[in-house]
Formats: C-alpha cells, sequence, structure tokens
C-alpha cells in the first residue's frame, strides 16, 4: 500500500486503519495523488484529522447538503482540524460500514459464527478494492461475494 507501506508498525499507520473503511465508506479515494500527499504530508493530528473529517461529512449528510469527501479530508488535514462533537459511537453507523463489514456480518446470519469464523481468514484492502480471503487461501472480491448465491460462494470457500 502507498500510505507508510514500509512502516505498517507506526502508530500512524494503526491510526489510518482504524478509520480508512468508515471513510472509503463514505467516499474518499485513497488512492487519488491529492489524497495521498495529503496523507503523507500531515505530520502531526492525524486522528483528530480523521475523525473531524467523518464528523463533518456526516454533519453535512444530515443537512442534505453536498459533500465532496476528498477535497474535504485534504482541507481538513491541510488545515489542522480538530473534531467538534465526535463520538466513538459513529463508527458502528451503517452508514460508516465498508461492503466487506456488511458482508461480514450478513455471512454470520447466512453462515453462523462458527463457520464464517473457520472459513473466512480476512476482509482487506488492496488497491483501493476490498476483498475476502478464506483460509483455503482462495480470495474473492467483496463485489463478486455480493452477486454470488451465498451457497456457492461456501462451495468456493471450502
Amino acid at each position: 500500500m502507498w500510505f507508510w507501506s514500509e512502516e505498517e508498525d507506526s502508530g500512524e499507520y494503526e491510526i489510518f486503519k482504524q478509520y480508512e473503511r468508515a471513510l472509503v465508506a463514505i467516499g474518499v479515494n485513497f488512492s487519488l495523488d491529492g489524497v495521498q500527499t495529503a496523507l503523507e504530508d500531515c505530520t502531526y493530528g492525524l486522528e483528530d484529522a480523521l475523525r473531524r473529517t467523518i464528523e463533518y461529512i456526516l454533519w453535512l449528510q444530515g443537512q442534505e447538503r453536498e459533500v465532496f469527501p476528498n477535497a474535504i479530508l485534504i482541507r481538513v488535514l491541510q488545515e489542522q482540524w480538530k473534531p467538534v462533537a465526535w463520538r466513538d459511537e459513529y463508527m458502528e453507523l451503517p452508514l460508516l460500514q465498508s461492503a466487506g463489514q456488511r458482508w461480514w456480518n450478513a455471512a454470520v446470519s447466512k453462515w453462523g459464527y462458527d463457520v464464517r469464523n473457520r472459513l473466512v481468514a480476512d476482509v482487506f484492502y488492496d488497491n483501493g478494492q476490498e476483498f475476502i480471503q478464506f483460509t483455503n487461501g482462495k480470495e474473492i472480491l467483496v463485489e463478486t461475494a455480493w452477486h454470488w448465491e451465498w451457497e456457492r460462494l461456501l462451495e468456493y470457500a471450502l
């Protein structure tokens, strides 16, 4: 991954990973050069900036105003905005769940916890796409998994 790829053990990388899926779910495109540059240039206040971006976009959506997620993130990072009324519960909102998180939750209702946890190794991003990695070594795009029947996907995972 382009963002701190050599420093996956860094605190910044861990902070980024905490908010990545929520930001993607609300429309941030991390493959854009401007977004990458703003993130790489952010030397402090990363968590505050990511929280403020989410908080502000949720507020704009609540006001039914037009949202430009990439431009907002870039501005927030550059100007080091701070959260105004952040709540950790925001991260549990369905709106902030990625397609992979929604699939992960749906797999429980279709297969049960034990089967899902035995078959699914990870749900992850790679080059802007979200994948499911099964314990048998196979991978599938989350988007494809949603289009397949659950029985077909189960056979693939086995």
